[in-house]
């Protein structure tokens, strides 16, 4: 039943991808069908993937396709259902969102019936890479999501800066694949075939080991966005439909963290500490350089890319510090941290989709993408207000909501560095929990600046003072993701619970002891090490709302306050430019971290098209220019260099194949 439904998935994002092609240009018929198919395709994947992952069983298919000497291969178990009911709540509630949204786009130079279809092919790819048992079936699924990706980046190709961030995400993505592919070769070569199965029971020595190990981490780690791979990310995001950069960052990403595990946990086999140590460095670098740079960022979707590298960072760092453990005969421990890194796998899935959908609303009624034009939104949007402050909070990992309990299980798998042996690692597992923490602060930080620049205080754009609630769709889908943040928020034990089968397939051992106390306790190591009562903490804060609301409520006051204007300091009435504005929240941040950016900072004269002047200040990115700007001159001059063989004479070319087909004989005879 569980692959059967899985694969009904895969028939239904298929449909919504050729169906519509019947409908011509009747945009109504267009959407309709291709979200209805959509809807249901997400809710297959919900209801396969999750039998899969609460019976903790796996089932397997082999299909007479695919190469004349490689069947296509296709399995489900807790691993690939997990990631299936990620990809599937994203796509239901995108299938919500999207009739709505895609309006704006009915009256625009671009078809609608291209962003269906490519919607539809990238829900299908993402379904196939969960599913595929063979290096065949994997790569197949992989490009379908790639190139389906890169359409629904440039889809409105009249701008120069789609086209831009399309091609960047498409040349990545393809190294990436290249990568992933020489991978899986390393495996295919030991294991004489290119099915997983083979894959697993190959014997690798630790060099070869570590050959395809850093092969996968480099390939997965450009798709997820570790740092400093990450560059496609805050170009790519802020471009795309703002239902399609949900998508993106909150299922794409964990696609590619799904992979990643499948190799590491399931098909390299052991596993080595240096591998680990690795991995957690480079977690601990996305997520502090991830936050501190969207911290600078005034494009809403740019900034919320931003903390997609800083959370894919924090999963990182949980998958380090499960690799660490499970290298140094601690299964419990390494049960521990993988547990944490799905959790939040799902959690970001969660909040970020949420915040991005809210986004998309925010831009859809103000035409405004910088925090600076935006301001007193919660007045024309409330429910969009309320459901994107529920985001923030969650990102913030505040408790009630879900993202506190990931983040909170990567510190208790942290804090058992001292069962380690080594007292390298042991003192280098606290310096990564102190940088979690650092990040879950300025995370906080940045959050409150978001939420107060756009929501809160005076508008400060004619767009912004008109901006009305958005269509009742994007609502909808808006709430089920904020209750769905608060229900893994309060409800943590059950879903540890379940997440359990996966370490239990992959490491041999579960977290029983977490869910000792019932459903009303999440223990991770034991009662005696640390608990958590979400539902306890739950009550406790609408106790304190309540006896707030009781004390110091204006109608509950026995004496009368007095009303009177705000002291203006004798300059007039209050008026937007008065307010704090994001680039001023964030100075100080900048200064202290300032060698983090590459910054240029000038104050502009005034002129007529720039009357009273202003400050000019722009925030790059080292690993742009540092890495990718250097790889892409030197290529630019090796080309030059190549050029000048080019002399146009024919008897030059036909010396070249002389000499080299002469270079040909010698080598082969």
């Amino acid at each position: 039943m569980p692959l059967t439904l899985a694969w009904i998935a895969l028939l239904f994002a298929l449909a919504s991808a050729l169906l519509p092609l019947l409908c011509g240009n009747r945009n109504r018929a267009i959407k309709t069908i291709a979200f209805l198919l959509l809807g249901l395709a997400g809710l297959a994947g919900i209801a396969g993937g999750g039998l899969a992952l609460l019976q903790g069983a796996s089932y397997n298919l082999t299909l007479p396709v695919g190469l004349p000497w490689l069947h296509s291969h296709l399995h489900l178990d807790p691993l690939s259902g997990f990631f299936m009911v990620i990809v599937g709540l994203v796509t239901v509630v995108a299938a919500v969102y999207g009739p709505a949204y895609v309006r704006e786009y009915e009256q625009g130079p671009q078809f609608l019936l291209p962003l269906t279809i490519f919607t539809a092919l990238f829900v299908l790819g993402m379904d196939l890479v969960l599913l595929a048992a063979d290096a065949f079936t994997f790569m197949l699924g992989w490009e379908l999501m790639s190139i389906s990706g890169y359409m629904l980046v440039v889809y409105q190709h009249q701008h120069e800066r789609n086209r831009s961030a399309a091609f960047i995400y498409l040349l990545m993505s393809h190294v990436g694949a290249l990568l992933i592919l020489l991978a899986y070769g390393v495996l295919a070569g030991f294991g004489d075939g290119f099915d997983f199965t083979h894959m697993a029971a190959a014997q690798l020595s630790l060099g070869w080991g570590s050959v395809a190990f850093a092969l996968a981490l480099l390939g997965f780690g450009i798709k997820a966005g570790l740092v400093p791979l990450h560059v496609w990310l805050p170009e790519a995001h802020p471009v795309a439909p703002s239902h399609i950069s949900a998508m993106m960052s909150g299922v794409m990403l964990k696609v590619a963290v799904y992979g990643f595990i499948r190799f590491t946990f399931d098909l390299l086999g052991e596993v080595h500490w240096s591998w680990g140590l690795i991995v957690l460095l480079i977690g601990c670098a996305s997520a502090l350089l991830g936050v501190l740079y969207a911290l600078m960022q005034h494009d809403l979707k740019r900034l919320l890319a931003y903390h997609s590298v800083e959370n894919i960072g924090i999963i990182y760092i949980g998958l380090g510090l499960s690799m660490i453990f499970a290298s140094n005969d601690l299964p419990g421990l390494a049960a521990l941290g993988l547990v944490a890194a799905l959790y939040h796998s799902l959690n970001h899935a969660l909040f970020k989709s949420l915040l991005f959908f809210g986004a998309g609303a925010i831009l859809q009624q103000s035409h405004e993408h910088d925090l600076g034009k935006m301001g007193g939104l919660i007045r024309g949007m409330p429910v969009t207000a309320g459901c994107f402050l529920i985001g923030c909070i969650s990102i913030s990992a505040l408790p009630p909501f879900n993202g506190f309990v990931s983040e909170w299980l990567t510190f208790q798998a942290a804090l058992q560095g001292t069962a380690l042996k080594s007292g390298i690692l042991g003192s280098l597992i606290p310096v990564a929990a102190a940088v979690l923490a650092l990040t879950g602060a300025l995370a906080a930080a940045c959050f409150v600046k978001v939420f107060g620049v756009a929501f809160l205080g005076q508008a400060r754009s004619k767009q912004s003072l008109a901006a009305k609630e958005a269509a009742p769709g994007m609502l909808i889908g808006q709430g089920i993701l904020a209750l769905l943040c608060l229900v893994f928020g309060i409800f943590p034990t059950w879903t540890v619970g379940v997440i359990s089968n996966i370490p239990l397939m992959l490491l041999g051992v579960g977290l029983p002891e977490a869910t000792a106390g019932g459903w009303l306790w999440l223990t991770p190591v034991g009662a005696q090490t640390a608990s958590y009562g979400a539902p306890m903490v739950l009550l406790g804060i609408c106790l304190a709302w309540l006896f707030v609301y009781l004390r110091l409520h204006p109608r509950r006051r026995k004496t009368s306050v007095q009303v009177g204007a705000t002291w203006d300091c004798g300059f007039g009435p209050l008026n937007a430019r008065m307010q704090y504005t994001a680039t001023a929240f964030a100075m100080p941040i900048r200064r202290i971290f300032q060698p983090v950016w590459p910054i240029e900072e000038r104050i502009e004269p005034e002129t007529a098209e720039n009357p009273g002047g202003g400050r000019h200040l722009k925030v790059g990115d080292w690993a742009w220019q540092k890495i990718y700007l250097v790889i892409g001159r030197v290529l630019l001059a090796s080309a030059k260099r190549a050029a000048l063989i080019q002399g146009g004479n024919i008897r030059v070319y036909l010396a070249y194949s002389f000499v080299t087909l002469l270079f040909l004989l010698w080598v082969i005879v």
